[in-house]
């Protein structure tokens, strides 16, 4: 059977028209298709009671015609209200009774206009007004305050704080409405989308060196196609001055892990380097689990592809592919990151003070924040759970309690 929510008007008629037919419950779940003690609650909540008329007989007893007491009163130790199986059991109303004009007792009756419009206005007013106390909104109060105040978005809060029981559409709704303003919770509190500067249509052409031969993207899909066990990692540079300092990121597209290094160069010996420090703190083995497969586009600082397929040692180390030109939407993951990243070194901060342990804690932070598409789990915790804690480690990057997490310029400046 089918669930009694949401009867039609037409639903309600029909019940009615049941009604006065003499049909029983299970005779009009069977014509409409629902549930039958559905339909009893159905007329049970939305009969209309019709007082009986107690001119000539002021009180009524069950036991009238057996009581041997002429001067009846409710007070009786005897006194029952009188009963009606129709009425008090099934259907549960007086419509359709062949003695109803005769009947001396209180009656219910059930119109099916009547009742689809109580229905419509009670399903609007349980919709209306915020569904807290004073005492639930001070809880959520002052578990968001905090965390919003470090950055933290609202999905990361419920995410981490299941106990909230709130959806992030209402605690969106619930914030933009005022709920929380006495704890300083507004809309200003929630996290901005990080604003890019609009493109300009300028293409500034550049000469392809001839050693992308074989590394183009079309080499790169082909390449995957071929080793689908292998998982790519995206490479790209952040910096928020043309002299620097240079921010370089590498992304775990299947996990949103992402680390980075800090250079005062933007060089491929420099960016190139950063490999070379990976693989002494991860060891050969541990690295080409890592970093087979590298993906990213055709900045200068990359173009000496040598420099980053072979070791120090001269072996080759992994393989490196790059984007077509001006298409760096074919390595999405690094580039949407980059806003968890812009979160705390906004366009424009001056990053002469930035030292590479508080970029490992920038990224220790981000990758501490839970994320939708990965189901409420941490980029660390998958990171951890496919390859440890150790090599995470040896990337720069620790674990840090959920609520301890910052997002903002404060983390590091």
């Amino acid at each position: 059977m089918k669930e009694i929510h949401h009867l039609t008007s037409q639903d309600r008629q029909t019940i009615q028209s049941a009604i006065e037919a003499g049909k029983t419950k299970a005779e009009m779940g069977r014509l409409l298709g629902k549930d039958p003690c559905g339909i009893g609650r159905e007329i049970m909540r939305h009969r209309e009671f019709k007082e009986r008329n107690a001119y000539n007989r002021p009180v009524l007893c069950g036991k009238r015609k057996s009581c041997k007491i002429r001067n009846c009163s409710k007070r009786c130790e005897g006194f029952e209200e009188p009963a009606c199986t129709r009425r008090d059991r099934l259907p549960g109303v007086c419509n359709g009774c062949e003695k109803r004009a005769r009947c001396p007792l209180d009656k219910y009756f059930y119109h099916a206009a009547r009742a689809d419009a109580r229905y419509r206005a009670e399903l609007v007013s349980c919709r209306e007004g915020i569904n807290l106390d004073e005492a639930g909104r001070d809880t959520i109060g002052d578990t968001i305050s905090p965390l919003l105040k470090q950055g933290q978005s609202v999905y990361q809060i419920l995410a981490n704080h299941p106990e909230l029981q709130l959806s992030d559409r209402t605690l969106y709704r619930y914030i933009e409405t005022g709920v929380f303003r006495k704890f300083g919770v507004d809309n200003f509190s929630l996290k901005e989308q990080v604003s890019r500067r609009q493109f300009k249509e300028k293409y500034k052409r550049r000469k392809e060196p001839a050693n992308y031969n074989g590394h183009r993207y079309s080499d790169y899909l082909e390449f995957s196609s071929q080793n689908p066990e292998t998982t790519p990692v995206e490479m790209d540079t952040l910096y928020n001055h043309p002299s620097g300092p240079y921010i370089q990121t590498f992304m775990f597209p299947a996990m949103q892990f992402m680390v980075g290094r800090l250079h005062a160069d933007k060089t491929s010996e420099s960016m190139a380097s950063a490999l070379d420090h990976y693989q002494r703190r991860l060891g050969r083995e541990g690295f080409v689990r890592l970093f087979t497969l590298l993906l990213t586009d055709r900045g200068s600082e990359f173009e000496k592809v040598g420099l980053f397929e072979r070791g120090p040692d001269g072996n080759q180390r992994l393989n490196i592919f790059y984007c077509d030109a001006m298409q760096s939407a074919q390595k999405p993951h690094v580039e949407n990151n980059h806003n968890y990243v812009r979160d705390i070194i906004p366009n424009g901060r001056p990053l002469d003070k930035l030292t590479q342990d508080s970029l490992d804690l920038m990224f220790s932070h981000i990758n501490s924040t839970p994320r939708k598409s990965l189901h409420g789990k941490t980029p660390y915790e998958l990171f951890a759970f496919y390859f440890g804690k150790n090599a995470a480690e040896a990337l720069g990057v620790k674990e840090i309690p959920e609520d301890d997490v910052v997002l903002k310029p404060s983390l590091i400046f």
